[in-house]
Parts: structure tokens; sequence; C-alpha cells
């Protein structure tokens, strides 16, 4: 392939929040190599909260399939709004079935994408899949679609340009919930898309209560609005009172709340990414340690990120049918995590 014929670039990103962060260093990478491209980013609704302001990206695209784009006919009207757009090169950082189709149909010439057995022979260069194995952290494993086209890029920490608007709306919300400017305070996030990624609620409780009395330090338990019922579980079993926001927010509004911040303790999950990627303070809690799921691929990155994990002797995780009661959560213990927080908040 001749990477100086590339005008015009399509990179796709339409799975999770913590994926389209950790692809930040990619797009920064593809901008560096063709300075002078076109380049649009393709994500699912909401991620493009996290792409604004970005100066490597010259349009956000968003594909909505479950609404806007959902049925033959919409997707019809996209793919024509896609083909006026003119790419001539194609990134496809999460290879599916939809997505190497819209592409093809699109008529983008050149579609770069990871060998999934995801309709693979609807791309014309295909990479090995090896993101399973999980020798290597998913940032890096974007950043493989660059050195496909032999180009070495330069690797650098995901970085999300809070927007000055959704400062001023965080600074408003922290008001409401009696959080002064400049005030420190530790985020919960007890939250996950799976149990066996969830280390046990009454720890998050314990935690919290150790912050607010040892460190005299406000704590908030946040999290998305259809899990406020594990938030409110948490503040029933603590002896003091958090603050508690699982109201809605745009990811932006989330973003601009936990740059100012000063530590933040999550599972592993989407919001522990954009934490960092605000440059915040974080404490990663990880379960699973089987190949493609563990911390290796999986954890924050940044100078100030910390991933605990224990390696109970699991070779495959059966997930939610975990038959040690997921041993491998229980075993980190409250007072290892206050530790960490205590040296981060130093």
């Amino acid at each position: 392939m001749n990477i100086s014929n590339v005008k015009r670039i399509l990179i796709t990103r339409t799975d999770r929040m913590g994926d389209v962060v950790l692809s930040l260093p990619a797009i920064r990478a593809v901008r560096k190599a063709f300075p002078g491209a076109y380049i649009a980013v393709m994500v699912q609704p909401r991620m493009d909260d996290l792409l604004k302001g970005n100066p490597h990206i010259d349009e956000v695209i968003v594909y909505d399939k479950n609404k806007k784009q959902k049925g033959i006919f919409n997707n019809i009207s996209f793919i024509r709004q896609l083909r006026s757009k003119r790419f001539d090169t194609a990134l496809i950082l999460h290879t599916t079935k939809r997505i190497n189709l819209i592409c093809f149909l699109t008529g983008i010439p050149k579609r770069i994408g990871y060998a999934r057995g995801k309709a693979d022979f609807l791309l014309t260069d295909k990479i090995a899949y090896t993101k399973k194995l999980g020798e290597k952290h998913e940032a890096e494993y974007s950043l493989d679609i660059l050195r496909y086209l032999g180009i070495e890029p330069e690797f650098l920490l995901p970085f999300i340009y809070v927007q000055r608007d959704d400062e001023r709306k965080a600074d408003i919300l922290l008001k409401s919930l009696d959080i002064g400017r400049g005030e420190k305070f530790v985020v919960l996030h007890p939250g996950a898309s799976c149990v066996s990624k969830m280390w046990p609620l009454e720890n998050f409780a314990k935690t919290g209560d150790m912050l607010i009395e040892d460190l005299k330090i406000k704590v908030m338990i946040n999290l998305a609005p259809d899990q406020a019922a594990l938030g409110e579980k948490v503040r029933g079993m603590m002896n003091n009172k958090p603050v508690f926001f699982c109201a809605p927010a745009t990811l932006g509004v989330l973003a601009a709340l936990f740059k100012k911040a000063s530590l933040v303790i999550s599972n592993d999950s989407g919001p522990v990414h954009v934490a960092s990627g605000v440059g915040t303070p974080v404490i990663s809690i990880f379960g699973r340690n089987q190949k493609g799921l563990s911390p290796v691929r999986w954890r924050p990155l940044g100078d100030k990120a910390i991933a605990i994990h224990k390696d109970v002797g699991c070779t495959d995780c059966l997930a939610h049918d975990c038959k040690k009661d997921f041993l491998c959560l229980r075993e980190i213990t409250v007072e290892e995590v206050f530790e960490e927080a205590k040296e981060l908040l130093k």
C-alpha cells in the first residue's frame, strides 16, 4: 500500500467507552503519520463526547444502530452519506460484520482491520487477530494497525480534551452536591458490566468509610442511572454519609467531574479509563486473569494509574458462572486498596 496516496481516512471504533479512550493514542498516531489527511472517527452514540475538541480529528461520525440507523433503509441513507465523503482508507480498530459491511458498501478502496471471523472477506487488508492472547495492552493493539502500514508510531498516553462548557456544568453539579470549588473528593465506582468484574459492595463501603474517617475527605458514589441500585446498597452499608451522584450525565460532564476529583476507585470498567484519560489518579480493581481479559491488556494507563489484581490459579474465567465465589476479587482487601489510595492522595 502506497501511504502517500492516503488523503481521507475513516477510523472506526464502535464499541464501548473504555475501548474508545484506549484508541486515542492510535488516533493521535494516525494524525502524526498523515498530517495533511482528512481524518474522521466513527463511534456509537454518547462516545462522541470523548472526542470533542480533539485536534487530531476533523470530524466525528456517530453510528446509532439501535435508533437513527436502525433498519435497512436508514442504513442505506447512512451509507450514502458516508459515500459522499469519499474516504480512501478505513482503519477498523474493532471489526464487526456490520462495520465491515458498511465500509465495503461505502466503497472505501482500502479497508484495514483485524481478522476476527466477522465477515473478514470484506476487508482488503487483514491483520492477524492476536488480542485474545492478551500479550500486550489494548492501546498497543490499536497501534498495530499503523505498524501494519510500515509506520512505527510513538506511544503517548490517552488524553481527553475536556471542554470548557462541560467544566462549567461540572462545577454547577458539584456545588449542588455541596462540594466546593477546589475541594478534594474521591469517587467510588462500584459498578461493572459483569458480576465477575465487581469487587464486593461491602468493600467499597468500608473503603469509603476509611477515606472519610481517616483522611477526612469527601467520598462520592458515582454510577450510571441503570446501576443506581448498586450505589444505594453501598450507601446503605456505610457508617458515614457519602455524596451520591447516579443521575444522567453526558460523558463530557463525567470527564470534567473526574478531572476535578482527587482519586477514582473503580472496578475494571469504562469510567476508570475516562478518569485516567483526564489525568486523575485511579485505582482499578481486577478479577479475571484469563488471557485477553487481564490487566496486561485492560489496565488503565497513566503515571498515577494502579491496577490491583490477585492470581488465584484460574486458567479459564467462567465469568458469572464462577465456581470459586469470585475468589480473585475477594482476595483483594480493603486495607491494600486504602493504602494505595493514601499514597496517591499524597
